[in-house]
Order: C-alpha cells, then structure tokens, then sequence
C-alpha cells in the first residue's frame, strides 16, 4: 500500500521506470513532520499479481487467473508459470518458518564472512564475525598502517594485521586526540547490501573475477538449490550451484531494473529465494519499454528464471515500513 508520490511526465520514462516509481516506497510531503512521524503514500495495488491467493484459490476450486499456468509435474511443490513470460517459475510457500529462520542466520552470521565479499570491502576490506560484533555492541576502529619496525598500531590487542581497521569494545573511547575513524559494528550490519557466496562477482567490472579467493557454496544451500530449480532444468540434468548474490534491503530499499547476464550459459536458472518483509517483484520484458507485470514476493517465496526468463529485465521493491529483507540469487 505505499508507492509513489511525485507527480510527474511519465511521457519522458519507459515503462519499467514508471512501474518502479509507482510502487516504490514514497512518504507524504509535510515539512512539519519528523521522518519518523511522515506516513507513506498509498498506491493502488490492484494489479499485482498475489501468488499466494492464486494458490488458495486453485486448491479451493481449481480455479486460476487468466496468464497464469499450473506447472503439471511430479514436482513436490506447487509452481505457477506466466503465459507471455516462458522460462519464469514461482514456486509460493516453498520454505517453511523453520527454513526460513535458518537461512535468514546463515545469510547474517556466515554468508558476510571473509573470503566471502561485501559491498563493505571497499572501505573497509573484509570484516569477521560483524554479526557477533553487532550483537556484542562492538566498534570498528581505524588502527592505521603498522609501524617500520612491524609494531603493531593503536587497539591492536598486540596483533600485527593486515587490515587498518579491527574490532574493539564499545565501552572503551578512543583516547582524547586520537585522530582514528570508527564506526559501530550494528551500523555496519545495517548498512549491508550485498554478499557473495562461492565465485565472487567483481561490480565495478560487472564480471565474476576467478583470481579472487572463495569458499564453495555451503552444500545445504547447494542441495536447496538444486532441489527447488528441477522445475526449470532440462530432464535427467542437476543444477550445480557455482556463485550467489546476497542482496539486503533496509528500509525504501528497490534493487532497480537490471538483466542478470554476466552468465555464458543462460540454459541454466537462476534460483532467487525470498527472505524476511514482503516486497513487489516487478517481471518485464527484453525492453525496458515493456510494460512489467508486478507480484507480491513473501518469505519462503522462490522464482525461477531460465531461458528466454534469463533475458526479461526485473526489480525487487520493498514494501514494508520499518521491516527488512534478504534476496538470494544462486546461479549455475
């Protein structure tokens, strides 16, 4: 219930950026409210497609909207498929609350950690445990370069290391004069967007750079993986999970209209698995001038895309006030 809010010529947007705009997270216009007083604008969301009654409503009578196909398979879940967008599976309630709670842990205590990157190592490289540290109320100080001598700098415990910025107790200040940044380990946490799992994608180059350290893909993750993407695979093949983008979105958060294409082999799905507050999923087509069909996206929600699917520009868009949410996008 919370979208757009200017009023301007959508004459000058294409379609995909009008959709986004519509549905993103906007706040009433009053000068005299605090951010935190201001209410978001309501938007019409009549036109979002809502899996989740699509599902109650076929399980009641057999009845479904019209686009919408029932996937008739041996598959244990339900899948829904759209009649102009072939090769894009929804698979609603895939996960139950226990799954859900454990891969929302994994994706906050394990996923960030080292060699694994984050949109944190530019500033400041990689960072253990932060969910430990955000929990333990820590603070991330800059310590600076190590001495000639190999000394090691201010708040070191009497460590060398190779970071200039470490893990400190909160309730110690830094000394009067110290010219040392830091920052709070519970903000760093909040300010996470991204990680990634196994190869790791190198943004600035918009390519998955092999030369960089990795771990593999947890094999739980993997299994899931490749349990939930037999709708979209070949027959008699197995998806084998390679690399996965942890996206997460704080609040009026929307991962805008992109192609997921850095791939050679675009046969294969692309597995993203919906966590935490419920959000709008925008599908269009291999134009941003297509008009892109919008759905509700819950937890324990899973979307496949495979073929032609692989070349339909899309969005997440968060919906929710004051709630977070966690997209993971695992790739073969």
């Amino acid at each position: 219930m919370y979208g757009a809010g200017r009023v301007s010529d959508d004459s000058e947007r294409t379609a995909f950026r009008t959709a986004e705009k519509k549905y993103k997270l906007y706040y009433n216009n009053d000068t005299k409210s605090s951010k935190r007083e201001k209410q978001p604008k309501q938007v019409d969301l009549s036109e979002v497609i809502d899996f989740k009654s699509v599902l109650d409503s076929f399980n009641q009578n057999g009845l479904k909207p019209p686009g919408i196909i029932k996937l008739q398979s041996d598959f244990n879940y339900p899948v829904f498929c759209l009649e102009n967008r072939p090769g894009f599976y929804f698979i609603p309630e895939a996960l139950s609350i226990e799954e859900q709670c454990h891969w929302i842990k994994e994706s906050l205590r394990s996923f960030p950690q080292p060699p694994n990157r984050t949109n944190h190592n530019a500033i400041y490289g990689p960072i253990p445990d932060l969910f430990t540290a955000a929990q333990n109320k820590k603070v991330f100080v800059e310590v600076g370069n190590l001495a000639s001598d190999g000394a090691p700098g201010p708040y070191s415990g009497g460590r060398n290391l190779e970071s200039k910025w470490q893990f400190c107790d909160g309730t110690v200040g830094i000394p009067r004069g110290d010219s040392s940044k830091s920052i709070a380990a519970s903000v760093l946490l909040r300010k996470l967007r991204w990680s990634t799992l196994g190869l790791q994608f190198d943004w600035s180059k918009r390519n998955y750079d092999v030369s960089l350290p990795h771990n593999k893909i947890p094999e739980a993750l993997c299994e899931l993986a490749r349990r939930m993407a037999v709708p979209a695979m070949p027959t008699g093949e197995d998806f084998c999970p390679e690399a996965a983008i942890v996206n997460y979105f704080g609040l009026g958060d929307m991962l805008g209209g992109h192609l997921d294409d850095m791939e050679a082999d675009w046969s294969k799905p692309i597995v993203s698995i919906s966590l935490g507050c419920k959000a709008i999923f925008l599908l269009g087509g291999k134009s941003r001038e297509d008009p892109p069909t919008p759905m509700f996206l819950r937890s324990g929600d899973i979307v496949l895309m495979a073929g032609e699917a692989r070349e339909c520009f899309h969005a997440t868009i968060l919906l929710k006030v004051g709630l977070r949410k966690i997209m993971m996008a695992i790739i073969g």
